[in-house]
């Protein structure tokens, strides 16, 4: 059986070996999802595993005060070069330090925590009123097919590691929060992209299933995906989406 992602230190550390093209290629989050989050000024944001500070700037740009948690030094750093208050742990070793949040933002980094103690301590640091957001981008190529590019993944990835999007997880993460007393809304924005054959590649390598292989590995694969583009680049699709969890009962926090 496959270990969750969170249980996979060596792919949740790879990160960093690739920071710079990480907040180069790495596709930022439609406005209008982030615009709708901010519903006021100064409102109070935590972005948990926050990478080079992508969701953070937005949502900074959108009029939040924002406070980024980010474990990993590299990214850390690069967040911080660009503008954004981080403070460098795992959320599970994170010490709020007393302080409240209007939003608690994972922008693709829930599977990057222990769930269930996760959930715990959102809820301990919202304050009334406050949500849990989940923000996703994902992108699906749609010429050539994400088939015709498993034929470039095949002989270093099984399917399992390839990029996919995996349903039945995340309704097992929507029952999850649930149960821990979250009415869930989703919010979702379709974009067309087109990639250059640079810039797809470049994006991919910043994959940490991509960044675990060896160097040899890594080298084959650039060459046979850039093969089997071609060209003309990538044309893809951006199901891009918000689940905001709000609190359904009362809970004593401290403001």
């Amino acid at each position: 059986m496959r270990q969750p992602a969170h249980a996979d230190r060596r792919r949740a550390g790879a990160f960093g070996l690739a920071a710079a093209d990480y907040h180069r290629y790495r596709p930022r989050y439609p406005h209008s999802l982030i615009d709708g989050l901010v519903d006021h000024n100064h409102m109070k944001a935590l972005d948990v595993g926050a990478g080079t500070g992508i969701a953070a700037a937005q949502l900074q740009d959108a009029g939040a005060d924002v406070l980024a948690v980010e474990p990993d030094p590299r990214m850390a750093h690069l967040a911080a070069e660009h503008g954004i208050d981080v403070e460098e742990s795992t959320f599970e070793d994170w010490d709020p330090a007393d302080r409240s949040f209007d939003l608690v933002v994972f922008a693709q980094s829930f599977h990057w925590v222990q769930p269930q103690p996760a959930l715990d301590k959102v809820t301990s640091i919202l304050r009334p009123g406050g949500r849990l957001v989940l923000l996703s981008n994902r992108i699906t190529p749609v010429s050539p097919t994400q088939a015709e590019l498993d034929e470039a993944y095949a002989p270093h990835l099984d399917k399992s590691q390839r990029p996919s999007i995996d349903a039945a997880h995340d309704d097992q993460l929507m029952a999850m929060i649930q149960s821990h007393g979250y009415a869930l809304e989703r919010r979702s924005v379709s974009e067309a992209l087109h990639y250059s054959t640079d810039a797809w590649v470049n994006m991919v390598f910043t994959y940490s299933n991509v960044l675990t292989l060896n160097p040899q590995a890594r080298s084959e694969l650039r060459v046979r995906l850039e093969q089997r583009i071609g060209a003309s680049g990538v044309d893809a699709e951006n199901q891009a989406a918000a689940v905001i969890a709000t609190p359904t009962h009362d809970r004593d926090v401290k403001l």
